[in-house]
C-alpha cells in the first residue's frame, strides 16, 4: 500500500487488519489481494480528493459526502455495480475492524447504501459438460500434471468444494478408502463433505505420478515447481480446457461447486442437507439453487410439452 499517502501510524492497523482476515476470518490469498487492493484504491482518493495524509483521526471525520464522492468517481471509471459493491464491502471490513478492536466510531460507512445488485443466479455446467472437463487431457502437457488437473476438477464437482478450500488441503488428508473429508471452510468453519470412490481413486493416481517428494504435510495439489498450486493457475488450466472443448465463459473452477449443489438439488437432495455440505452459514444462500432447478424444469417444459409448443 502507497506509504507516501497513508501516515506510518496507520500501516500497523492495516497489517494487523490483513492478519486478523488471514488468521481468524481464513479468507485466501485472492480475496486478501482483493481487500489490501480496496483499501489502497480508497486511501489513494481520499487522498487526492482532500489533499491530505491518511491517518487514524482523519478517517473518523469522513462523512457520507465523501463515500458517496467516492462511489461517483468509480461510476464514472464505468466500474460495474458488482465490484462498487466488493470494494465497500473491502472498505467496511477494515473500519469494522477498527471498531472491534480500536474503539474507531465513525458511522458514515455504516450508514452509505451498497449498489444495488442485478439478482445472479448460480451457472452450473451441465452434467455432461463437468464430466468432460474431468476426462480432458492435453498431449502438451505432462502425464501428472493431467491427473492433478483431473483430480482436482472431479474434486470441486463431487465433493463441491471452494477452488481455496481444495487447494487448501495436504496429501495427509487422504487416506486409503477414505469415504469423507474434514474441510475448513470461510471463517475457520469446519464441515465434512462426502468423497466418492472415482474422486479418490483419481485423487491416489494423480499422487503415485506426482514427482516430488510426499509427506503428510505437502499441499495436495502441486505446481510444476513443486510448490503449493495457485489458484490463478488452476483458473488457467481450466480457461484452456473451456476453450479446447467450446464451453461458455461460466465453466470456472467455482461453476463446479454450484453444479454439484443444482445436480444434488435435481436428484432428490434436501436443502439442508445441501447447506451443510456447501458450508452456508445462511439456508437463503442455498435456496438459490432451488432456483436454478426451477428454472432448467421451465426450459425442459417449454422444449417437449405439446402445450407449450408454439402453433
Amino acid at each position: 500500500m502507497p506509504s507516501q499517502i497513508i501516515n506510518v501510524s496507520l500501516q500497523p492497523y492495516i497489517q494487523e487488519w490483513l492478519n486478523w482476515l488471514t488468521v481468524e476470518k481464513n479468507v485466501s490469498p485472492h480475496t486478501l489481494s482483493n481487500y489490501s487492493r480496496d483499501l489502497a484504491a480508497f486511501f489513494s482518493f481520499l487522498y487526492h480528493y482532500h489533499q491530505e495524509i491518511i491517518t487514524l483521526e482523519f478517517l473518523k471525520r469522513i462523512n457520507l459526502q465523501d463515500l458517496r464522492a467516492y462511489l461517483t468517481h468509480r461510476a464514472t471509471k464505468k466500474i460495474s455495480n458488482r465490484s462498487n459493491a466488493r470494494a465497500l464491502s473491502s472498505i467496511r471490513s477494515f473500519v469494522r475492524y477498527l471498531h472491534r478492536h480500536h474503539q474507531f466510531e465513525n458511522q458514515a460507512f455504516e450508514r452509505i447504501k451498497t449498489p444495488k445488485l442485478p439478482k445472479m443466479l448460480p451457472r452450473p455446467l451441465a452434467t455432461d459438460d463437468a464430466l468432460n472437463v474431468i476426462e480432458a487431457e492435453s498431449p502438451l502437457q505432462e502425464e501428472w500434471i493431467i491427473a492433478r488437473n483431473q483430480a482436482l476438477f472431479a474434486l470441486l464437482y463431487g465433493a463441491g468444494l471452494r477452488i481455496s478450500e481444495a487447494l487448501g488441503l495436504h496429501q495427509g488428508d487422504i487416506q486409503q478408502n477414505q469415504i469423507s473429508l474434514k474441510i475448513q471452510g470461510k471463517g475457520n468453519k469446519e464441515r465434512l463433505v462426502p468423497l466418492l470412490p472415482e474422486v479418490l481413486k483419481r485423487i491416489e493416481w494423480y499422487l503415485s505420478l506426482l514427482p516430488f517428494a510426499r509427506t503428510s504435510e505437502s499441499p495436495l495439489f502441486i505446481g510444476a515447481k513443486g510448490k503449493r498450486l495457485n489458484a490463478g493457475i488452476a483458473q488457467k488450466e481450466l480457461r484452456f480446457l473451456r476453450l479446447q472443448l467450446g464451453l461458455p465463459e461460466s465453466a470456472t473452477p467455482h461453476s463446479f461447486r454450484h453444479s454439484f449443489a443444482t445436480h444434488l438439488l435435481a436428484a432428490g437432495g434436501d436443502l439442508r442437507t445441501i447447506q451443510e455440505l456447501l458450508g452456508h452459514v445462511s439456508l437463503s444462500t442455498t435456496q438459490r439453487y432451488t432456483e436454478v432447478a426451477d428454472s432448467k424444469l421451465m426450459e425442459l417444459y417449454a422444449q417437449v410439452h405439446p402445450r407449450a409448443q408454439k402453433r
